[in-house]
């Protein structure tokens, strides 16, 4: 029988609807909610590439974005390997944007390259130069034998400045987002895969726990396991929890699982390594992980079609996770699931000093549990 169950809560499609999920029926005042996909920054990074590898550049390229992973990516390619050795010990200049000097930069970008037909002036850490909007007569007008490379983290440029207008008009503008947590997995899946590893699923998922969607750590997560993992081709959970120190029996993926089983013993258990082990997964970690999963459980209710089929785009296609999913459903219930996100976001609250005052997060994580399970 299809039917679709509102979203009564406001508190609650507040919440679903700043994680990215939503129900088939919402308050009128409340905005559905889409994640933007993320796949587009990918493919710039690789026609860019592609382009300095066949030796075509452009004047100006500005890199900006939350992003830093596919920033660093560029700016280390445009450092290292755009100039052979040789030419780059006269033709490479490098600045940080919090000691340059505009007239420096803009001295360097107008100088004529040396024993090579082109040079190579990078702007680190753009977003700490003062007067950056001094660049914009270069960028207007730039030399064709100089690739002038800028690296703009967080926020870009003011856009009711001339400084953006100019680099719409003329540069190559890179701009990138922070991945969503959807996207993390997958990104892992495919990095590894790049290195020659097949990594598993339930390994992205533990990488993703620990780092969450920081792109340049996951990668440095996975250079150090290939250094040690000489004559493999696979990465498992073992390798996870000898290499970077992740359990893999006490994560917040196994409590997510006791939790959909309703077994406190066991949710307890792993509560209490966390406590033991406070790097592993404190509250901070543990709540945002456990509310993202069971929004999306509450969001089931909203949907006409519950097949399996239908539910696996929502869970990553991740058999395990949706197989968790409906242990929850039959032993919570809408109602039971309605309670536990409000739980978790009043607990958040006191992990942060609002209502509560000195309770340790493995106490404030146990406590909720108890009322999750016993009283849901």
């Amino acid at each position: 029988m299809n039917f679709k169950k509102p979203c009564n809560s406001y508190e609650i499609c507040i919440a679903l609807i700043s994680g990215g999920i939503f129900t088939n029926t919402v308050p009128k005042n409340v905005k559905r909610f889409v994640n933007d996909k993320n796949d587009h920054v990918f493919m710039s990074v690789e026609k860019i590439l592609g382009s300095w590898k066949k030796n075509i550049f452009k004047p100006v390229y500005w890199l900006e974005g939350e992003e830093e992973y596919y920033i660093d990516k560029l700016i280390k390619y445009a450092e290292h390997d755009i100039l052979n050795k040789e030419e780059a010990s006269f033709n490479l200049s490098v600045f940080y944007g919090k000691d340059a000097d505009w007239g420096a930069v803009i001295n360097a970008c107008r100088r004529y390259p040396m024993f090579a037909d082109k040079q190579v002036v990078i702007l680190k850490e753009a977003q700490q130069m003062k007067d950056i909007e001094m660049l914009e007569s270069y960028i207007a007008s730039p030399l064709t034998t100089t690739i002038f490379v800028v690296g703009f983290k967080g926020k870009g440029p003011d856009k009711r400045k001339k400084l953006y207008k100019t680099l719409q008009a003329g540069a190559e503008v890179f701009t990138t987002k922070k991945m969503p947590e959807g996207k993390v997995q997958e990104w892992i899946k495919e990095l590894a895969a790049a290195k020659g590893y097949a990594i598993q699923t339930k390994s992205a998922a533990l990488l993703e726990e620990h780092v969450g969607n920081d792109l340049s750590r996951i990668a440095n997560e996975l250079d150090k396991l290939s250094v040690n993992l000489k004559g493999k081709t696979s990465i498992d959970e073992d390798d996870i929890e000898k290499y970077i120190g992740i359990s893999k029996e006490y994560n917040v993926f196994e409590l997510q699982a006791a939790i959909a089983k309703r077994d406190l013993a066991r949710s307890v258990k792993i509560i209490n390594y966390f406590e033991a082990n406070p790097k592993a997964s404190a509250i901070q970690m543990v709540l945002p992980a456990l509310y993202a999963y069971f929004s999306k459980i509450y969001a089931v209710y909203g949907m006409n079609d519950k097949s399996d089929n239908a539910l696996k785009p929502l869970f990553y296609f991740n058999p395990v996770s949706l197989s968790q999913a409906k242990d929850a459903m039959k032993n919570y219930g809408y109602d039971g699931i309605e309670r536990i996100l409000l739980l978790m976001h009043h607990y958040n609250l006191k992990s942060i000093g609002i209502g509560d005052t000195g309770t340790s997060g493995a106490k404030l994580m146990k406590e909720m549990i108890v009322k999750m399970m016993l009283v849901a």
